[in-house]
């Protein structure tokens, strides 16, 4: 069992407050961080990663009741998000490949990846002539490549047509099955209804 419990955490720009004492705890399956634009969904993602510093407050993470340092859980997140691009010039075979040698992962994980992203009929087409729906599947399976325990998605539908939200269904769906934990941020119904426990950043007034 996952669990994640988050403290008062908040974030701040100079004079700009992102996020105030955001505070809950979670042993579900599924977390949607909802809020309009601009809330700081994707600033609490990346705190919570591990790739941003809170301005104050603090975060936990246990595996099994065993308190995880964000060193030992880098290796087990991934992390999918529209600000984050693979190289245009590759095809998106040669991105995951690439990705996959830096990881020293086994032979088989990059096919594994992509058939769970459904990704087969363009993966070996230059990733920048790829549709943006078509990219946001490679990207998928790039999230997937070292089978994390813990999947971060966020705005994971963006550009996505109804196969690929489809595909995104079943991932989620196949990851919390085999006991892995899905925090997504949108502001989309549709996909925080896949969520058994939804966190409100517009319920947090900034100050």
């Amino acid at each position: 069992m996952i669990e994640l419990r988050v403290h008062s955490l908040s974030k701040q720009y100079g004079s700009n407050r992102v996020l105030s004492g955001i505070s809950f705890s979670s042993n579900k399956k599924t977390i949607g961080i909802a809020g309009s634009n601009g809330a700081g969904k994707s600033t609490l993602l990346l705190c919570l990663a591990g790739l941003l510093k809170p301005s104050s407050g603090s975060y936990e993470w246990f595996i099994d009741s065993e308190n995880v340092s964000n060193y030992n859980l880098n290796h087990k997140l991934g992390f999918l998000a529209p600000y984050i691009e693979l190289y245009e010039e590759l095809t998106g075979m040669e991105n995951l490949q690439f990705l996959a040698d830096a990881r020293h992962l086994p032979e088989g994980a990059v096919a594994d990846a992509v058939e769970l992203a459904e990704a087969t009929l363009f993966i070996h087409q230059s990733y920048g002539s790829l549709s943006t729906g078509q990219r946001q599947r490679v990207k998928m399976a790039a999230t997937l490549l070292h089978e994390p325990v813990v999947l971060m998605l966020d705005e994971p539908g963006s550009n996505l047509d109804q196969k690929g939200t489809d595909t995104l269904g079943r991932v989620i769906h196949q990851h919390t099955e085999k006991g892995g934990l899905v925090i997504l941020a949108s502001n989309q119904a549709m996909e925080l209804s896949l969520c058994e426990q939804i966190i409100d950043l517009n319920s947090y007034r900034r100050v």
